[in-house]
């Protein structure tokens, strides 16, 4: 999969800041589709953690169904919105699993409970009651109790590494600014072109 170019990435890069910038609560939300090999679509909101040439990073239980789904068929969509700004960005492309190192690198820097958290929570299963949870959590405090919590292995990151970008800029009475950016990919160029609001 080709790179994103400097002028796509600085744009991905100036708008999520200018988000940042602003103190929107949690500017770096965005919300992920996917469908696993059943056909069937589900979407949710995940956190961006990173966004470098390859694309746009967010991490997950690889056995939620959100990673089980990607697991089977790569293709997502995502959306990015700051209804204050009145701005979006859809993504859509293919997501490739990040690097153990990045993943680590990554994990060490999470809160000490959201670690004992990602060992303690079998995402997406069904919970008997909150108190499950709770003796899960208290088992992974005990067991990792004085050291570092490692990451564990079903705990991980996917890359989506977009073939269109759209920015999305709200103007008044609905006649709104949209740029859209395809990759080409016999060429593996990136071309664009405005759309009707």
């Amino acid at each position: 999969m080709p790179t994103l170019p400097t002028n796509l990435l600085d744009q991905l890069q100036t708008a999520l800041q200018n988000a940042i910038d602003h103190e929107l609560p949690e500017p770096n939300t965005m919300t992920v589709a996917s469908c696993g090999s059943d056909g069937r679509l589900s979407a949710r909101t995940v956190l961006i953690k990173h966004i470098d040439e390859q694309g746009v990073v967010f991490y997950t239980n690889l056995n939620s169904n959100k990673g089980r789904q990607l697991q089977q068929n790569p293709r997502i969509a995502a959306c990015i919105l700051w209804r204050e700004l009145q701005q979006q960005i859809l993504l859509e492309g293919v997501v490739t699993a990040v690097s153990d190192a990045d993943a680590d690198a990554y994990f060490a820097t999470r809160p000490r409970i959201s670690q004992l958290g990602a060992w303690a929570s079998q995402q997406s299963s069904t919970l008997g009651s909150r108190a499950e949870l709770e003796q899960a959590l208290q088992h992974y405090t005990e067991k990792f109790a004085g050291v570092e919590v490692p990451r564990p292995q079903h705990w991980s990151g996917f890359c989506i590494q977009p073939d269109m970008i759209e920015f999305w800029q709200g103007r008044e009475f609905r006649l709104h600014d949209r740029s859209r950016w395809e990759l080409d990919a016999d060429s593996g160029t990136w071309q664009s072109r405005l759309l009707y609001p």
